[in-house]
């Protein structure tokens, strides 16, 4: 399915539009997109950013049940969090493919110029499959992050690659569908997508595995033209810290009620290393105070 031109931002309404949109794609799920999300949000705002959020998957609502339990815990401790302001992006109930598609596009331009207008930052949870919102969202994105576990079972979403040599046979439908959405993003703005896939969950070790797939990537990504980014490792605390709606960045504030380890030391050190190589507009010079 290819979104028609007629979804996509014109040349005024997109000329009009300041916030810097961070898309999170990824059509396989544990790829711990919502966690991605979540924590460059807070980081966003604890560098003096204003950030909003829109949710499009309508199945799971990951990140909005992630927001709505930070909300809460707000209301029930009084902590002085930061929040990001979000907006729910429903399916079309419309039996009409044609009336469906055009009511979910407004819905989508319609969130995405409100919050334009008060942020720096729009964050979007894409679904993770190929629906029409999926491809509305993909071709709106200034920065597109998708979050990949750190093995070759994950790899084929983007690639086919050789087993034996590395090279990559052929790119996968997920990224041929990145490829149509930044064609349509330039023809539509004149601008690029700057596409960045984030290795998570990698191993402390320098295992054979890792390097493999580290140079799969490697070949990948001079192929079909994205950036390689460090990732968040796996830790428990990321689904520990979920039903409170916290992230690592709150771990230290008043109110938080979970001790600060080393172990969280380091994984802040990984926030901060993802901020540098995303290379954000607006934050040159801007202190990582967390």
């Amino acid at each position: 399915m290819t979104a028609p031109a007629a979804t996509l931002e014109s040349d005024s309404s997109a000329a009009t539009r300041l916030a810097h949109t961070i898309v999170i794609g990824n059509e396989k799920g544990g790829a711990g997109k919502s966690t991605v999300a979540m924590h460059l949000s807070i980081a966003l705002l604890r560098m003096g950013m204003t950030v909003g959020i829109m949710d499009l998957d309508v199945r799971q609502r990951s990140l909005a049940r992630y927001l709505e339990n930070r909300a809460r815990w707000i209301r029930n401790t009084g902590a002085p969090l930061p929040m990001p302001e979000m907006v729910r992006i429903d399916a079309s109930q419309a039996r009409d493919l044609d009336a469906a598609e055009q009511e979910e596009a407004k819905h989508f331009h319609d969130s995405l110029k409100r919050l334009s207008e008060k942020c720096n930052f729009i964050i979007v949870d894409a679904p993770g499959g190929d629906t029409f919102l999926s491809r509305l969202a993909h071709s709106s994105a200034d920065t597109l992050i998708t979050p990949l576990n750190d093995s070759f079972v994950d790899f084929d979403l983007l690639g086919d690659v050789d087993p034996q040599t590395l090279e990559v046979a052929r790119p996968s439908y997920y990224a041929e569908l990145v490829w149509e959405c930044r064609k349509q993003k330039a023809q539509a703005t004149r601008k690029p997508i700057d596409w960045v896939v984030m290795r998570n969950r990698m191993s402390p070790l320098d295992a054979k595995n890792k390097q493999r797939v580290g140079e799969a990537l490697d070949n990948l990504s001079r192929r079909i033209g994205f950036r390689i980014a460090p990732g968040l490792s796996e830790r428990v605390i990321y689904r520990e810290l979920f039903p409170m709606g916290l992230s690592l960045l709150d771990l230290t504030d008043a109110g938080s009620g979970v001790a600060f380890t080393m172990s969280h030391v380091a994984a802040r050190q990984e926030i901060r290393d993802i901020m540098i190589v995303l290379k954000l507009p607006g934050l040159e010079g801007k202190e990582m105070n967390f």
